[in-house]
């Protein structure tokens, strides 16, 4: 046992220090992460870090878990790790999904998770945020479910992997939708208890939640300013337009779009388009 983390003994398993990826245990790290050698991501200037769970948390990083409303726990790490993504635990009487896992995890988060009722499964919006998903499935015997357009690339061998295409009803309340867009299986979490029963989605970055908390973008890389193509926007909102939600909760702590969001996400797209498509007032 090591960080109060149980795991093999053997060879170190290593997480990417700029996306916070895991890696298989191994002697020496691979020479390149694939995830941020993607043109959606990027290799540091100085080139490719590696860390491991035990060194970060000896560098100070511990786990942040908050409620942030009834039936919904974040879990976040402080300071934050590569993406710096926090996760989603939504619980259920059926058993509890965890969405987004960042890439460190702690005696901490295992506990509190343990205490919130365990997990049955564990996925994520898009490659970028699998993070420690393989170590959360392990910890708790939990299906990793991805879906089938993206699921090579999550870079350990996970025998409790489940694909799914389309939309995949995880819980009664609870719905695994694929959108596209930033990856060709970018996909959010219908919760429709959430936001007081009016319903929420869990969108990571596949519907970019702005500053203001008044609007959603859609990007094909964030980091390297790519947008999408107006067709994949639309099949973006076209993917969550059957499902009620009054609220979007994206991958970090801030910001929330905490009211009126399906609107939101119809009118935002539409400016999206005029803009692609040189329709912008005042030209």
């Amino acid at each position: 046992m090591s960080n109060g983390v149980d795991r093999t003994a053997g060879p170190r398993m290593w997480i990417c220090a700029a996306c916070g990826n895991h890696y298989p245990a191994a002697p020496s790290p691979p020479t390149v992460c694939a995830i941020c050698a993607d043109e959606r991501q990027w290799v540091p200037p100085g080139g490719q870090r590696w860390t491991t769970l035990d060194q970060l948390a000896a560098d100070g990083h511990r786990s942040d878990v908050r409620e942030i409303e009834p039936g919904l726990i974040g879990i976040g790490v402080e300071p934050s790790v590569g993406i710096g993504q926090r996760a989603l635990l939504v619980t259920t009487a059926e058993g509890n999904l965890l969405w987004d896992p960042p890439g460190f995890l702690d005696a901490a988060a295992v506990r509190q998770v343990r205490d919130a009722g365990g997990l049955r499964a564990v996925s994520a919006s898009h490659p970028h945020f699998y993070g420690a998903i393989t170590e959360w499935s392990r910890t708790f015997d939990a299906e990793i479910l991805l879906p089938e357009a993206d699921a090579s690339w999550l870079t350990h061998l996970a025998p409790a992997l489940r694909t799914w295409r389309d939309a995949l009803t995880v819980f009664t309340d609870v719905t695994l939708i694929e959108c596209g867009g930033h990856f060709p299986g970018s996909s959010v979490v219908h919760w429709a208890p959430g936001a007081g029963g009016s319903g929420a989605l869990l969108s990571g970055d596949t519907i970019f939640v702005t500053p203001g908390e008044d609007r959603v973008t859609f990007v094909w890389s964030a980091p390297n300013r790519l947008p999408l193509p107006a067709r994949a926007v639309r099949g973006v909102v076209s993917a969550v337009r059957p499902y009620a939600f009054d609220r979007i909760y994206g991958g970090w702590w801030a910001p929330v779009l905490r009211r009126d969001a399906k609107r939101v996400v119809e009118a935002s797209a539409r400016r999206y388009i005029e803009v692609m498509g040189g329709a912008v007032a005042g030209d």
